[in-house]
């Protein structure tokens, strides 16, 4: 599975070597827990252990609530009030499946903005974090199915609001449109597809996650100096790097019982911290609420799709040279799609030689420019679009695009690097070691 040289399952016992000629299932699970991993590993690569309890929760959970759940717009609302108040241990599993959601994507956002900062998305792991986008808009669209599904006022508007957004795509539009909602308006058709898609989505969010995990186990895990593991002999590899058991699994188990503590404590005491009352209202396609807005994961980028109005210059622009094919809708929708698409983009847009943000002063500021930008954009898509919230919002996505389509290419050619250790032992040493006990290492980012 990986390059870096270290001991290989072999099957002992006459039963073993039977099983493992013919499906070496034993040898996979073995390799995947003995798995060299870099000893210098820090607290943030506990993120992954979190998702992947959330993903088994969300599919446990969700499949038990659909056992319940009545997919018509007649049906929906009371059979998820049906769950609440009627099915054994129906709440519980209800606000653990709602709050799950939002578990999830706080670890997948730490998950995203760690990569980011230790370079994860750099060559040979640039599939790795390809997969990674692509299991993160899988999420993006499992959820926003999923807060169609209780069919309260939310959840109705949500949906007409981004479906419609598909309508303003040039010539195809409609169709799209069409084809999604399953007729000319949001409705019970919209429901039965979204229901499907969200059952369903999970499942693949799982297949993609197993290809991502095989794939950083082929390339190595990244660490936190970017440096790669010795691989020219055991020997070296071993003061490089420690068996992911028992090491890294009782660390991501510790830290997973401490996101848990938090996690259970807000789905016992404040479930519906996160939601939005008017999705305890059934959903009535004659009454339009006065503030339309979607789960907090998606504000960012609500905001950068809101804040390309018919106002902005470079929207004007754009509209008189396609002749109108081009519009602010459909400047918006191009807009927040593109957000996710440079992120993406990222092993391409960086063009720094070094790995880790750790050694680039530079970068540091930007990152972290970057990262206020992203809750500054959370809080602007919150807001009304009136008043100073728009220029706040086209201000945030600014600063969303100059990050990766100028500042991160630029970077690369401009910034100067601090000195980088030459192994991995260097820095556990420097950290932990011999430098640690003589006070001479500096704290671990």
């Amino acid at each position: 599975m990986s390059g870096i040289p270290h001991d290989h399952y072999e099957p002992k016992s006459g039963s073993e070597k039977w099983l493992h000629r013919r499906l070496p299932i034993v040898g996979l699970l073995y390799d995947t827990l003995m798995i060299p991993t870099p000893k210098n590993l820090n607290w943030m690569w506990i993120w992954g252990v979190v998702l992947f309890f959330a993903l088994v929760l969300q599919i446990i959970t969700g499949i038990v609530l659909a056992m319940h759940y009545v997919p018509h717009v007649d049906m929906a609302f009371t059979s998820v009030e049906h769950i609440m108040r009627n099915v054994n241990g129906g709440h519980f599993l209800r606000y653990l499946h709602m709050n799950g959601a939002s578990l999830f994507f706080v670890a997948v956002y730490l998950h995203i903005f760690r990569g980011i900062y230790y370079g994860s998305y750099k060559s040979p792991r640039e599939v790795t974090w390809i997969i990674g986008i692509l299991i993160y808009l899988a999420m993006m669209a499992t959820a926003f199915m999923g807060y169609v599904l209780p069919w309260g006022q939310m959840s109705f508007w949500g949906a007409t609001v981004i479906t419609g957004l598909f309508g303003a795509i040039p010539w195809v539009g409609e169709p799209i449109l069409i084809w999604l909602q399953g007729g000319p308006a949001v409705g019970n058709a919209t429901l039965n597809r979204f229901f499907s898609l969200h059952y369903l989505l999970p499942f693949v969010i799982l297949g993609l996650s197993i290809v991502h995990v095989w794939a950083f186990h082929t390339t190595g895990n990244n660490n936190p100096t970017g440096v790669e593991v010795r691989r020219t002999s055991r020997e070296e590899a071993d003061r490089d790097t420690l068996p992911f058991w028992p090491y890294f699994v009782i660390k991501d188990l510790f830290a997973l019982g401490i996101v848990m503590i938090v996690f259970f404590a807000i789905v016992g005491f404040m479930p519906n911290y996160l939601g939005h009352p008017d999705n305890y209202i059934p959903a009535d396609p004659m009454v339009t609420p006065t503030h339309i807005v979607p789960e907090w994961y998606f504000l960012p980028f609500y905001a950068i799709l809101r804040a390309f109005d018919g106002d902005v210059w470079l929207v004007q622009i754009l509209e008189w040279v396609s002749f109108g094919v081009i519009d602010a809708k459909f400047f918006g929708v191009i807009a927040m799609f593109g957000s996710i698409i440079v992120m993406a983009l990222l092993p391409w847009l960086d063009t720094s030689n070094v790995r880790s943000g750790r050694y680039r002063p530079m970068f540091k500021v930007a990152f972290w420019i970057f990262f206020i930008d992203f809750f500054v954009l959370m809080w602007a898509g919150a807001m009304p679009a009136e008043g100073i919230y728009p220029t706040i919002a086209l201000i945030g996505s600014a600063v969303w695009f100059a990050y990766f389509l100028v500042v991160l290419p630029v970077l690369g050619v401009i910034e100067k690097p601090l000195p980088q250790p030459e192994t991995i032992e260097e820095d556990y040493n420097a950290h932990y070691g011999d430098g640690a006990a003589s006070g001479t290492a500096t704290p671990a980012e």
